[in-house]
């Protein structure tokens, strides 16, 4: 079952709660900080705070840890080590939970059930068992009751983050509210087992032919909203496995690097837990990815300004990186446009100065986060969760396999996905895509023409400002729009010369119409964001 917050429903429910989460702050000196940044908690007692809190500040104290770009390094590196064991659900609350949620007596469903959990976490445990036809699976059991606490406790962490900015008006520029609502919605995807096993359905299906890697099934008639049962994976932690066989790792490395960019740009999909804890090593070799519970997605657009993004990463180009972190980050308002472009400057030529081997690209981002959180950015809460996803990756690389190349590898195969994002038939895609879009702009500007110009012969129009700039600026950009339109063309053309079975000229002609289309759009494309910026 998803977790729905309705904060007003449950603000009278949460004050009992809140008054216990004061005394439990008070008592860890955080009440201090009403005398300035000075008096501050200290980072243990931020940490064992949390702890005491129970599970939705101990998850919160872990997206907090995320955000480097918000939070001092002290804080972070303390709110890092906050783990989410909990002592284990009773075998009769879990009983009474597998069958309330799947209408059966456990008896029925399951030939054997292990007692003894596998794992407690603090949403969850997993039960080793076996199904009645003999399959060995195992089964995730969220913990009765937790729907109800996480909405009393989101209710009071609502309550606190309006209270702290009311009393410090600095930690508005933290856009804490925002942070809390994408962390009530991160809770509802973790605490979803349906969704969880969406993912993991989703991963199977793109990830079907790749090499080395199986995911466990779903194993449907034995899964609800809050239990989630799984194909078990017979194989053994891959840092367990690490040090009997360390001429393994780096071709294991390379296939969960190469699994990591694949599914990101061809799928939008990421798994944003990749620690060791979730990769097993099957006894044939193959790994095994598990618990999709903490996933991520990624739309086209946003696919799209990565891609541009880590290609401007690599090439240190700073303006065309800031165009493509602030495509990442559409909702942003008030963006200090000229210091951002310095501050990513600095990050790229830091990255510059570094030796290649030794660049990580979750620490590009991150600083990239910060840069952009300094200067107004409201980071997406699907980019800070990539970024702690590749650094998570790395970490497990430097641990388990320390002279392995990651750089090379991921070289290699962002070289692969670029060319296959520039490909022929991905840019009759587009070209198709804009075609259309440039249909409807074109019947639907008589209409609109005709409204503005009825307006300024009513006069209408006289009351707004800038008439003149919005004249000078439709008119560029209705240039720049005639020409993409005629490069268009020529890119539409050239693909379906390229894609048609007859060989001879009519590939030469295609490729020649493909270079001079995009390359008549890149330069449209230079000669506006030149004008653009000459203007800031």
């Amino acid at each position: 079952m998803a977790v729905l917050i309705d904060i007003e429903t449950t603000k009278i429910r949460a004050v009992p709660r809140l008054m216990q989460i004061m005394r439990v702050l008070s008592r860890h000196k955080f009440l201090g900080a009403l005398f300035g940044r000075g008096h501050w908690p200290a980072p243990t007692a931020v940490r064992e705070a949390l702890e005491e809190l129970g599970i939705v500040f101990l998850k919160f104290g872990q997206v907090l840890a995320m955000r480097r770009d918000l939070l001092p390094a002290a804080y972070t590196r303390e709110l890092e080590q906050l783990h989410d064991q909990l002592p284990a659900m009773s075998f009769a609350a879990v009983r009474a939970k597998v069958e309330t949620e799947l209408g059966a007596p456990l008896k029925s469903l399951f030939s054997s059930f292990a007692e003894t959990p596998i794992g407690a976490a603090t949403i969850a445990q997993v039960h080793e068992a076996t199904l009645m036809d003999g399959r060995h699976v195992a089964v995730k059991v969220q913990r009765p009751g937790l729907i109800a606490k996480i909405a009393t406790d989101m209710a009071a962490l609502n309550y606190l983050v309006a209270l702290g900015e009311r009393l410090f008006p600095r930690l508005r520029a933290l856009a804490l509210p925002i942070v809390v609502r994408e962390f009530a919605i991160s809770l509802n995807r973790e605490t979803d087992f349906n969704r969880e096993a969406h993912s993991v359905v989703l991963y199977r299906t793109a990830m079907a032919d790749f090499p080395n890697l199986w995911i466990p099934d779903v194993v449907t008639e034995c899964s609800n909203g809050a239990v989630l049962t799984l194909e078990f994976s017979a194989g053994e932690r891959i840092d367990y496995y690490a040090k009997q066989h360390p001429q393994e790792m780096p071709q294991s490395m390379n296939t969960l690097v190469t699994l990591m960019l694949q599914t990101i740009f061809e799928e939008g999909l990421f798994h944003a837990d990749p620690h060791p804890g979730n990769v097993f090593v099957l006894p044939d070799g193959r790994l095994s990815l598990l618990d999709f519970g903490n996933t991520g997605e990624l739309d086209e657009p946003m696919r799209e300004s990565l891609t541009l993004l880590l290609g401007a990463v690599v090439h240190g180009d700073a303006r065309a990186a800031t165009e493509a972190y602030l495509e990442m980050a559409p909702g942003s308002e008030n963006v200090d446009r000229a210091t951002l472009l310095a501050d990513i400057k600095a990050v790229l030529y830091a990255i510059r100065r570094t030796n290649l081997a030794d660049v990580s690209v979750g620490d590009a981002f991150e600083s990239l986060l910060r840069a952009g959180s300094r200067n107004g950015v409201h980071n997406p809460a699907e980019f800070v969760l990539l970024a702690r996803a590749f650094i998570i990756l790395e970490s497990m690389i430097a641990k388990l396999a320390p002279e392995h190349n990651y750089m090379g590898s991921f070289r290699e195969e962002i070289s692969r996905l670029t060319a296959q994002h520039f490909s022929p038939e991905r840019l009759k895609g587009n070209t198709v895509r804009l075609a259309r879009d440039m249909e409807r702009f074109i019947m639907d500007a008589p209409g609109d023409t005709r409204r503005i110009l009825r307006r300024i012969a009513e006069g209408d129009l006289g009351r707004l400002p800038g008439l003149e700039a919005l004249g000078g600026r439709f008119s560029r950009n209705l240039e720049r729009l005639t020409s993409a339109i005629a490069f268009a063309a020529l890119v539409i053309g050239g693909s379906m010369l390229l894609l048609s079975p007859m060989a001879g000229w009519h590939h030469v002609l295609g490729e020649t119409m493909v270079v001079c289309g995009v390359a008549g759009m890149v330069l449209t494309a230079i000669l506006a964001l030149r004008h653009d910026y000459g203007q800031r």
